[in-house]
């Protein structure tokens, strides 16, 4: 019996302890071992990586995660921190984490030849985008994501953005007599706008800063209400149902047949096209809505926020806006897709500038799915002294792109890098060599590169030419409280300009007609 008793003995006494576990000791349990598994992971990729150096951990929560998001420039940090540690650093991120930061042309070539592969999005910015967006061309990796950009490529071939183009000048010149009616009604002689606005805009506090970076290490932090969350939410639901109007007025047509049998080429033609195909690239319902509310936003909000740009670059530098509407008025007629390629180069210039100088996204971050290891075009010093030419990079890496560091850098783009000056564009040696090594698209990463490079530049840009010539040749763009306004980063839903001590992201110039 003693084998029995000493049994009995034993599941009562478990019993005892099974019910005196709380939901709180078995939440410390798995705390305790997600802390022991990130431990262990982080420990054997520090044993794998090339142990960089880099700026020092100032903020034992954030590392230097804070300094980077609040900073009015945090490309110039880049910037900074490159030119003490090296083109490869380390930077210390939120809860004990790093990234390595990458600024030299040569490893970023071969990062971005390898990207959606060995270097894909971290969790926390994938579950961001599938919440928010869905699972479309932004979530999607590997052999997904080719998929997904061959089924859309139709819609963003010069052919479809030439017949687009007639709709882009449509667009603007709606603008323009929005625009000349508010003169009118104010007398005549001028008004003052709110230039392009944005899906909306949140205050920025150290409860919203602190939940955004936390979440980048829980992603659930991310579902937190908070004014950013909601302005997020409004944002999903107003895109879902514009879309799901969109999609479905589309296919009434095509049922109808309005377009009277022939292939409609639209960006949503192409997604219902290939919503109906049976072939490799079919999408199903839920990735066609994900692709148009990534679109919607991706068409409007970054574009806006780049002709904001470059209507404040204009105020504030008179002489440029003067030439800029010099060449377009010599030109007379509205240019073709083709025309504005060639026949207009001062506007190119501008337009690329701006692109240049006010990226919208200014950095992104990917972690390393394998082991790599990244070659650089000039040797750096590691932590322990040692000159290396290449670094080693283990699988569970963050490794990061300054994009805005790394356009405006005076070691790529020489001594006048920061200063807005569309004119390099058109001079023979305008372009420095370091920068022309820079092998994206025109030399600048502001649609990144590689297989993940914007689907869409070539219409963002036909798009930007459209609204800039319509407008510069019709109008005259001032700052409304003169030469010495301020100008500072707010938060929509990205980083966008306004004027300092305006609510929101709002941007008010003075505008009246040109006269001749």
């Amino acid at each position: 019996m003693a084998p029995f008793f000493s049994l009995t003995t034993v599941h009562d006494n478990l019993l005892v302890v099974t019910r005196s576990i709380t939901l709180l000791d078995v939440a410390a349990v798995i705390a305790a071992i997600w802390a022991l598994r990130s431990a262990l992971r982080a420990a054997w990729r520090t044993f794998k990586t090339t142990k960089l150096r880099g700026p020092p951990r100032t903020d034992l929560i954030f590392g230097a995660a804070k300094q980077i998001f609040k900073s009015p420039d945090a490309g110039a940090i880049y910037e900074a921190w490159a030119k003490e540690y090296g083109v490869a650093y380390e930077v210390p991120t939120t809860l004990g984490g790093k990234k390595i930061v990458l600024t030299d042309p040569r490893a970023l070539a071969h990062y971005y030849a390898k990207e959606t592969w060995t270097y894909v999005q971290t969790a926390s910015a994938r579950s961001f985008v599938q919440h928010h967006f869905g699972r479309g061309i932004l979530w999607s990796q590997g052999e997904d994501h080719k998929r997904q950009r061959k089924s859309l490529t139709p819609a963003f071939s010069q052919a479809a953005i030439r017949n687009l183009t007639p709709f882009f000048y449509n667009s603007a010149h709606k603008a323009k007599a929005a625009w000349e009616a508010m003169i009118d009604a104010n007398g005549g002689d001028s008004t003052v706008i709110e230039v392009f606005d944005t899906f909306g805009s949140s205050k920025r506090s150290a409860v919203n800063v602190g939940l955004l970076l936390l979440s980048q290490v829980f992603p659930l932090l991310s579902y937190v209400p908070t004014p950013r969350t909601r302005l997020l939410r409004e944002m999903q639901r107003n895109m879902e149902d514009i879309s799901r109007e969109l999609l479905t007025r589309t296919r009434k047509e095509k049922e109808e047949g309005v377009l009277d049998g022939q292939e409609d080429k639209s960006i949503i033609g192409v997604l219902v096209k290939a919503n109906e195909s049976d072939s490799s690239v079919h999408l199903t319902h839920e990735e066609v809505l994900a692709q148009m509310k990534v679109l919607l936003v991706a068409g409007y909000e970054t574009t806006s926020i780049s002709m904001t740009w470059a209507l404040l670059e204009l105020a504030s530098n008179p002489d440029m806006q003067s030439k800029l509407r010099q060449e377009l008025l010599a030109f007379g007629e509205e240019p073709t897709f083709d025309q504005q390629q060639h026949s207009l180069p001062y506007l190119d210039a501008v337009v690329h500038e701006t692109l240049r100088v006010h990226p919208p996204l200014t950095d992104f971050v990917r972690m390393a799915s394998e082991d790599d290891v990244v070659p650089l075009s000039e040797p750096v010093v590691t932590q322990s002294g040692e000159v290396v030419n290449s670094i080693s990079v283990a699988r569970g890496t963050k490794i990061g792109i300054p994009v805005s560091c790394i356009n405006r850098s005076t070691e790529i783009w020489g001594a006048d890098a920061k200063v807005f000056r569309p004119e390099r564009w058109l001079e023979e040696d305008g372009i420095p060599k370091k920068a022309q090594d820079i092998q994206a698209y025109r030399h600048i990463l502001t649609f990144v590169d590689g297989p993940r490079t914007c689907l869409g530049k070539g219409f963002a840009v036909a798009e930007f030419k459209a609204v800039m010539s319509v407008l510069v040749k019709n109008f005259v763009f001032e700052m409304r409280d003169g030469p010495d306004t301020q100008v500072e980063l707010g938060r929509g839903l990205l980083p966008r300009p306004k004027i300092v001590g305006e609510e929101g992201t709002n941007v008010p110039l003075r505008l009246r007609r040109y006269e001749g």
